[in-house]
C-alpha cells in the first residue's frame, strides 16, 4: 500500500506551475481593465491544481495498465512500480476531477460566465483521454497541443473571462506565452522519456521528432514565451521583466544543447517548471507596474 509521501509524489508536484501560472497571467491581464479580483482567481487556482492532479493520477493510472510505465526514470510510478491498486490511483483521478468541478461550479456561479461549464466539462474529459481510452491521444503524439489548449489558452483566458467578462490581446499573448512554457515541460518529459516510450510503442511527439527535433521544439517553445512578452511589451512595457526568468533555464539549456539525457534531464524538467511559475509572476508585476 502506498505510503502518503508516495502519493503526493505521485501527484507530480514538479508540474503544478503549470496549472498556477496561467491563473496569475490571466488574473495579471485583467488589470487594465481594472477588474481584478483576488477571490475569483483563487477558485481558478483551485480548479487548476484540480485538474493537474486530477491527470497525474489519470496518466499513472493509464500507463500503468498498459505496462508502459514498468521501467522509467524520473517520479514515482503508483501502477507501474505496484506502489499502490491500479483501482485506487483511478479513484484518485476522479476524485480530483470531481473537485475541480465543483469548485469550478461555483466559480461560474459567481462569475456568472456560464459558457465555462462545458469547456470545463470537455477539459475533464481530454484529461481522462490523454492517456486513458481505447484511442488515448496522448499515445499519438498530441499531448502537447493537449497542454497548450488547456493549460495555456483555456486556464489563462477562462482566467481573464471570470473577472473581466471580455477576452483582451493581452490576455492571449499571455495565454500563448504560459502554453508555449507548459507544453516545454511535456517536451522534457518525453524527451527523457524517448527510448521507453519507442519500446513500449507511445508514440509521442518527442518518439516522433526524435531526440534532435524534441531539442528543437523545447527551444523553439521556450522562444515563442519570450516572444509574446515582447508583444505584450508594446503596450506594458515593464511586462518586459518577464524576460529575467530566463535566468533559471541558463544551466539547463547547456545541459540540453549538450546532450543531456535520461536522468540528467530531471533538472531541466524541474527548472522548466520553475520558468513558469517565475515567468508568470514577473509578467504580474509588470502588467501592475504598466498601468
Amino acid at each position: 500500500m502506498a505510503t502518503l509521501s508516495q502519493w503526493i509524489a505521485g501527484a507530480r508536484p514538479r508540474t503544478l506551475p503549470a496549472a498556477i501560472a496561467p491563473v496569475v497571467v490571466g488574473t495579471a491581464a485583467a488589470a487594465p481593465l481594472d477588474r481584478v479580483d483576488l477571490g475569483l482567481a483563487l477558485l481558478a487556482v483551485l480548479v487548476s491544481l484540480g485538474l493537474q492532479v486530477g491527470v497525474n493520477y489519470a496518466n499513472d493510472y493509464s500507463d500503468g495498465i498498459r505496462g508502459t510505465d514498468s521501467d522509467r526514470v524520473g517520479p514515482i510510478r503508483l501502477v507501474g512500480q505496484h506502489k499502490a491498486a491500479p483501482e485506487n490511483v483511478k479513484l484518485m483521478a476522479f476524485a480530483f476531477f470531481g473537485a475541480a468541478a465543483l469548485v469550478g461550479l461555483a466559480l461560474v456561479a459567481i462569475s456568472e460566465a456560464w459558457v465555462m461549464i462545458p469547456l470545463g466539462a470537455l477539459a475533464i474529459l481530454a484529461a481522462w483521454r490523454y492517456t486513458g481510452g481505447n484511442n488515448p491521444y496522448g499515445y499519438r503524439g498530441l499531448g502537447e497541443l493537449y497542454v497548450f489548449v488547456f493549460f495555456g489558452l483555456m486556464a489563462t483566458l477562462g482566467t481573464l473571462y471570470t473577472q473581466a467578462k471580455e477576452l483582451t490581446w493581452v490576455g492571449l499573448a499571455g495565454a500563448v506565452g504560459v502554453g508555449a512554457i507548459a507544453s516545454a515541460i511535456l517536451v522534457a518529459n518525453n524527451l527523457r522519456d524517448i527510448p521507453t516510450d519507442e519500446v513500449s510503442g507511445k508514440r509521442t511527439l518527442a518518439v516522433r521528432l526524435g531526440d534532435r527535433g524534441t531539442r528543437l521544439l523545447y527551444a523553439a517553445l521556450v522562444a515563442v514565451s519570450l516572444l509574446m512578452v515582447v508583444l505584450v511589451a508594446t503596450g506594458q512595457p515593464f511586462v518586459l521583466l518577464a524576460v529575467l526568468a530566463l535566468a533559471v533555464l541558463w544551466k539547463p539549456l547547456q545541459a540540453l544543447r549538450a546532450g543531456a539525457t535520461g536522468r540528467d534531464l530531471v533538472p531541466v524538467l524541474a527548472a522548466t517548471g520553475l520558468f513558469e511559475i517565475a515567468y508568470a509572476a514577473l509578467f504580474a508585476v509588470g502588467m501592475a507596474l504598466s498601468q
